[in-house]
């Protein structure tokens, strides 16, 4: 829902846009990197006049660093002597992550239903603006409107961008979105009731796509737990992973995490960090006892938390559909095959 005037700024006028903001903000856009001949794009610190690319699909990284950051610090702390002192960790400035595509930016919301009582992911999402950018072509890999999204969600945003006759509507979707919007109102012509009507009909139409996909989060929730469980199709989808974890480091809804304690000298800090439910020692016991010893054990578990587990509780996927899995597994696992046999 668009909460003030919309603007709208030419596709050439996106970089001033980006120099402005980078005046209050701490910016992040996709940039392009290259490493040999592999070209991709990555999230980093914009810097004025750098290129602004629109590209198909999403960067290779999910924004999901900003929010679990690889490592966290949850507290310092000291020991000297009977006294020990805690210390948190300093607030952060104000980021802005600038072209976040629809999918990503839902994860955020998807992500909360678990951490919605974990005070450091809560802080991450007033401490990250997040400026969408509707997508107007997508990969073979993407499905967003299978896992219950929009090419033109807003879902997560707090401004959403959509490309439309070669000129950026940009409309603020929460209230924080709304007062960035007003300070950008006299540099930039506000949208016209036209651009308003094509925009809507756009994303009706988007909308009424979704509308038509049978609805498989009722499907699954129809199953019987047991049964699917018991399915063989684990050893099938097994045989030909190995464990790499590439699908949960990138995908914006895995979060599984450690943590330890890192000392020296009577000063210390503790920090949560990316751990992996793909790999074997994530779930071993201090007994040397493994309930997921086995690699279908793991396999299983992983697809059974996003697609039958986690929508039992929730009442929806998680996953959005943003398919890095898809494109960056090394041996081709597709989860939307995995949900099919599972259906």
């Amino acid at each position: 829902m668009t909460l003030s005037k919309a603007l709208k700024i030419a596709e050439n006028e996106i970089k001033n846009l980006l120099n402005i903001l980078n005046d209050s903000f701490q910016v992040f856009i996709p940039k392009l990197k290259e490493k040999t001949s592999y070209k991709f794009y990555e999230w980093d610190i914009y810097n004025n006049g750098d290129e602004f690319n629109i590209f198909i699909g999403v960067p290779k990284s999910s924004i999901k660093s900003f929010f679990f950051p690889q490592p966290e610090t949850l507290f310092k702390f000291s020991i000297q002597k009977d006294t020990t002192a805690l210390k948190e960790p300093e607030e952060e400035n104000k980021r802005m992550l600038f072209g976040v595509r629809p999918c990503d930016a839902r994860s955020i919301i998807l992500n909360k239903l678990p951490y919605s009582e974990d005070s450091y992911y809560i802080k991450k999402t007033e401490q990250n603006i997040i400026i969408g950018l509707s997508c107007n072509e997508r990969r073979n890999s993407c499905f967003c409107l299978w896992a219950g999204g929009s090419p033109m969600g807003t879902e997560g945003t707090d401004i959403s961008l959509t490309l439309i006759d070669a000129s950026f509507i940009v409309e603020a979707i929460t209230e924080r979105g709304g007062k960035i919007i007003e300070t950008l109102g006299d540099k930039f012509p506000v949208a016209s009731t036209s651009d308003i009507e094509k925009l809507n009909a756009l994303r009706a139409s988007y909308e009424k796509q979704r509308q038509s996909i049978p609805d498989p989060v009722k499907k699954i929730q129809d199953k019987n737990l047991l049964e699917l469980y018991d399915k063989p199709l684990w050893n099938d989808v097994s045989l030909s992973c190995i464990n790499c974890g590439i699908c949960t480091f990138l995908c914006p809804t895995c979060y599984c995490f450690d943590i330890q304690d890192e000392t020296s000298k009577g000063q210390g800090k503790r920090i949560r960090f990316w751990d992996s439910c793909m790999f074997p020692l994530f779930t071993q016991h201090a007994t040397g006892h493994n309930p997921r010893g086995a690699k279908h054990q793991r396999v299983r578990n992983r697809f059974m938390h996003k697609l039958k587990y986690f929508p039992d509780r929730y009442n929806v996927f998680s996953c959005v559909g943003c398919g890095r899995c898809i494109k960056e597994c090394p041996v081709n696992i597709d989860i939307r095959e995995v949900l099919r046999d599972m259906l």
